[in-house]
């Protein structure tokens, strides 16, 4: 993974009203102006471009067995579970793993035709991916993106995280960059999704695989 960035304060983060600065829109039109190698794509988190490789079978499956199973828990929704889009808040551009948008999100579409806007996302799922920088990225620095933007719950699936856990934050404080509630579960328990459309929603064994080797 490679990153393009400028600093953003670690303590309180601006609200999301915050206009985007000059530094913002460079890092926008360099975005949008990147032409990538098929297997790659590009986000912006936290004003950093960073470049990702598409992940590993493991890290694959876990995603596709979610949307498998969300599939079905949604279809007599107006929801669906999505992947391989840009969800857009701002000047930053995420790619989850895995989202929870309307079934017809064409009105909240950005104008640009580039991807979805973040007020029409309810869930986001991050399979934690491994390196100190990926581990990082998913754990502290999306988390904080993600609470900013009020994304109201945020999913982690983690391997690296002692046998494995999967974590479940919700109650975002998008002035603090915080989520209010977390639960934290074991791989092989099962950890439920508290609220909104997928509310109910279990994530155990059957998707995660049992407890990983030395945790």
């Amino acid at each position: 993974m490679t990153a393009l960035a400028h600093e953003t304060p670690e303590a309180v983060m601006p609200e999301v009203t915050t206009p985007p600065s000059d530094l913002d829109d460079v890092l926008w039109q360099a975005w949008s102006a990147m032409e990538l190698p098929e297997g790659y794509h590009a986000e912006i988190v936290e004003g950093f471009i960073e470049v990702s490789s598409t992940g590993r079978y493991s890290h694959g499956q876990v995603a596709n067995r979610l949307r498998d199973r969300l599939v079905i828990f949604l279809a007599q929704s107006d929801f669906a579970a999505r992947q391989d889009m840009n969800v857009i808040h701002e000047r930053s551009v995420w790619i989850p793993d895995l989202f929870i948008t309307l079934e017809d999100a064409e009105e909240h579409v950005t104008e640009d035709g580039l991807g979805i806007d973040v007020a029409a996302v309810q869930l986001i799922v991050e399979v934690v991916s491994p390196g100190s920088d990926g581990i990082t990225r998913d754990r502290t620095r999306r988390r904080r993106a993600y609470a900013r933007a009020g994304v109201p719950v945020y999913v982690l699936v983690d391997d690296f995280d002692e046998g494995g856990t999967v974590t479940v934050l919700s109650g975002p404080d998008r002035a603090q960059a915080v989520y209010g509630d977390e639960v934290r579960t074991a791989y092989g328990a099962a950890a439920t999704v508290p609220s909104g459309p997928a509310k109910g929603f279990t994530i155990g064994p059957e998707i995660t695989g049992g407890p990983r080797a030395g945790g």
